[in-house]
């Protein structure tokens, strides 16, 4: 998909710079993963406190039972 974008020259010049790639579209394309990168991890951040656990549930005892059938 290709499309004529209004982009500060200023903007990408200084991205193009501190990113040191070879051309402004791996710029664009470098500066729109880490942008969608950083919105998935902050959604992520946005779920701590809000998700419910079992105060009951012991993983070590699951995972020994689970090594203690393997060696059977």
């Amino acid at each position: 998909m290709e499309d004529n974008l209004a982009i500060d020259d200023d903007l990408l010049a200084l991205a193009w710079q501190l990113a040191g790639l070879k051309t402004k579209e791996e710029t664009v394309n470098q500066a729109l993963k880490e942008f969608v990168q950083h919105r998935q991890q902050k959604a992520l951040i946005d779920l701590f406190g809000t998700i419910e656990y079992d105060q009951d549930y012991d993983h070590a005892h699951l995972r020994n039972r689970r090594a203690d059938r393997q060696h059977q």
